[in-house]
């Protein structure tokens, strides 16, 4: 794994989704990963993040590897609904 700039990424990240989705900032995935407005664990234990981008007037998905750290992916999720507890 490298990483890109300053986030640990996955080989999937650095030549599929930043290549697809180059207007992705560092600032946004590190946030997400701090501080998310949401965080859910997959059955596969892959974590994802969401955090509201105003400027992209969306939520953004970032989803790591079961560490926590490593970036596997990260979208603008359509389909975000926020969960009431």
């Amino acid at each position: 794994m490298i990483y890109y700039l300053s986030v640990k990424t996955t080989k999937y990240f650095r030549e599929q989704v930043s290549r697809k989705r180059s207007y992705l900032k560092t600032s946004w995935i590190n946030k997400a990963i701090k501080k998310p407005y949401q965080k859910e664990i997959q059955e596969d234990g892959r974590i994802r993040y969401w955090i509201y981008i105003p400027k992209l007037n969306k939520y953004l998905r970032v989803v790591t590897l079961q560490d926590g750290k490593t970036v596997h992916n990260a979208f603008p999720d359509r389909n975000f609904k926020i969960k009431i507890s």
